[in-house]
């Protein structure tokens, strides 16, 4: 029993598999994904927007691959790259074994839709051959037509069953490195497809709500949407399909899962939405203290108070707060917590560079503590191998 286990989140038990480096599924920690949008056979673009998106967070990064030509820059790319690249196929099989043998990490097909057994072994063989998974990617606006007319329309039977007859054609070809998506721009859909998938097959899934709009709706959406199902435990690995840039996606999924205590990386802000109490200008603070410490990777929580309303409680429970108002609001002075408990006062006009000297501060501590305690493990296994040996 944990010490707040209204906070606890029972994750579903799932098999793992291996996209490139990354493991997806059983023990593994949630991935984030994100896909290009620039034309894959523009080299020199594309592997600028992976390297933008993997510097945001991206763990796995999706390429797309219509055409031979772009199955023969997917290899240049994925030599320039050190993230995971999935190739997305749709349909054309040749260009699924182009982009196996390119290198790419996985392979997102739905097998059902690339034409003959032959075909599909092929692709198989090609995926064993060179290390690739695949993805079964499902889509509710492009479902098979018997499925339409057995259904009437897109609903979850009809996906959970699309998913589960690609799935088959890859098992009965002894092929299951394997995850799947189901997913609907409906987040009422996408939901109940993924539920009743994830009662039905223990293969690791893929989440998203696809095509969820702009930065804001969209964002808004795939919160709610993705957020729901990994509350409930269900989710391998996600991306949030926005029409923004990649890297936006990568922010927008790593916050849905730091809201829910699932996955840790970079700066964690707690901020009020400021009100005529404020002893500072909050909002254009947390703007600011954003943008300055997107750098940060390592963990760390931040609180950002405009007054003495909640702003000590809230420092309590981060690692570095900052209150205004009060009695030190008259002197444009606010108070600063260190590990929850009152430290010293910062004015208004030093006090953004002060807070990211300390975050940095702190950051760097955290690294040097998690490198001294690797160097550590690391000896005493050596020990122990040596005292074996």
């Amino acid at each position: 029993m944990s010490v707040r286990p209204y906070r606890d989140i029972s994750r579903r038990v799932s098999r793992k598999i291996r996209v490139g480096s990354v493991f997806v599924g059983g023990d593994a920690p949630i991935s984030v994904q994100t896909m290009t949008n620039t034309l894959t056979t523009d080299v020199a673009a594309t592997v600028a927007q992976i390297r933008r998106a993997e510097e945001a967070g991206a763990d796995i990064v999706r390429v797309s691959c219509p055409d031979e030509e772009s199955t023969a820059a997917l290899k240049d790319i994925i030599k320039q790259v050190s993230v995971p690249i999935v190739a997305d196929i749709h349909f054309h099989y040749k260009r699924a074994i182009e982009a196996a043998e390119a290198g790419a990490a996985c392979l997102r097909i739905n097998p059902g839709n690339i034409g003959s057994a032959d075909r599909v072994r092929d692709v198989v063989k090609a995926a064993k051959d060179h290390g690739c998974s695949m993805r079964i990617g499902v889509n509710a606006g492009s479902l098979e037509k018997h499925l339409l007319e057995k259904y009437g329309e897109p609903c979850p039977e009809a996906m959970v069953e699309s998913a589960l007859d690609h799935a088959r054609i890859l098992e009965d070809n002894d092929f299951t490195e394997f995850k799947i998506s189901v997913k609907a721009s409906d987040a009422f859909l996408a939901v109940a497809a993924y539920m009743g998938l994830a009662e039905a097959c223990d293969y690791p899934l893929h989440l998203g709500i696809t095509e969820a709009g702009g930065l804001r709706g969209g964002t808004v959406k795939s919160a709610i949407g993705i957020g729901n199902m990994l509350w409930a435990g269900i989710g391998d690995t996600l991306r949030v399909s926005l029409s923004a840039v990649p890297e936006e996606e990568v922010k927008v999924g790593f916050e849905i899962l730091k809201s829910l205590n699932l996955r840790h990386r970079g700066v964690r802000v707690v901020s009020c939405p400021s009100c005529a109490r404020q002893g500072f200008d909050v909002i254009k603070t947390v703007e600011i203290l954003e943008n300055r410490l997107s750098h940060i990777r390592t963990p760390i929580t931040l609180s950002i108070i405009g007054c003495v309303v909640n702003g000590p409680g809230e420092a309590r429970e981060t690692d570095i707060g900052l209150t205004g108002g009060g009695n030190l609001a008259k002197d444009g002075a606010n108070k600063v917590y260190i590990a929850g408990l009152p430290d010293h006062t910062i004015n208004n006009d030093k006090m953004v560079d002060h807070l990211v000297g300390l975050v940095e501060q702190k950051a760097a501590e955290i690294e040097a503590a998690e490198a001294a305690r690797k160097a550590q493990a690391e000896a005493e296994s050596k020990e122990i191998v040596g005292a074996a040996e």
